[in-house]
């Protein structure tokens, strides 16, 4: 019984583009922090961070789906790794931006930020 071999280069470097260019946009809209994603407020925190959480939950799902080989395993485990990890993410976020809020009213008048 022989297997044929085949090459994932394609694909590895198609994902590697991928990152990459998600990484790109990040890094990009760090140095940059337009004015009208930075300065307003939406959800507890401004556009910007929600774009940061978004393109990093997008990055760690293409890693998780890529090189944990969730394509080819079945539906089920596939949804109970993603959306297991994505539920405790968000309530990691959730926890964070609430204390970090709470933290910012109680100092704001100790602090000079």
């Amino acid at each position: 019984m022989s297997h044929a071999h085949e090459s994932n280069v394609k694909r590895i470097w198609m994902v590697f583009g991928i990152l990459s260019l998600i990484t790109i946009v990040e890094v990009g809209f760090g140095i940059y922090k337009p004015d009208a994603l930075h300065l307003t407020n939406f959800l507890g925190t401004s556009p910007l961070n929600w774009l940061f959480i978004i393109l990093t939950l997008a990055k760690a799902y293409g890693i998780t789906w890529t090189f944990m080989h969730m394509e080819g395993e079945k539906k089920w485990f596939r949804r109970a790794v993603v959306w297991t990890a994505v539920f405790l993410i968000c309530y990691l976020v959730a926890l964070l931006l609430i204390e970090g809020g709470y933290l910012y009213e109680t100092l704001s008048p100790l602090v000079k930020w």
